[in-house]
């Protein structure tokens, strides 16, 4: 990870950045049934042997969904494990389909957004 991980999280900015997609967030979880509808359409989730914690669903809730419940309020032990979910657990690849039409690519790149702010991102040079 970068410098910044020894920092403490901006809680502020986590809210802030929340608050600018709170209701779209807000529609996208409530609607979430759950369904693992999503799962057939990642390639990941196919490669991985149906490994649950690559579903769309999984990562999507498991990434923002965890910022969101905790309103912004998150420290860095958590961004690094939403950071799995976020990265190395998806490519944005969009191809992840909902039928209940939760853009799961959006929410989890507003997940990496968040984690990028506060400095935890992966380091390919790991």
């Amino acid at each position: 990870m970068t410098e910044q991980k020894s920092a403490a999280v901006d809680t502020a900015e986590v809210k802030r950045m929340l608050d600018k997609h709170k209701a779209k967030m807000k529609m996208s979880l409530s609607l979430c049934a759950h369904c693992s509808l999503c799962a057939e359409s990642c390639f990941l989730f196919n490669a991985r042997n149906k490994d649950p914690k690559y579903m769309p669903s999984y990562k999507f809730i498991n990434s923002i969904g965890k910022i969101y419940k905790k309103k912004g309020k998150v420290d860095k032990a958590m961004l690094e494990e939403i950071s799995v979910n976020a990265w190395k657990r998806c490519v944005l690849c969009t191809r992840c389909y909902c039928p209940f039409g939760i853009d799961i690519p959006d929410m989890i790149a507003l997940a990496r957004s968040i984690c990028r702010s506060q400095g935890v991102f992966p380091q390919y040079d790991e």
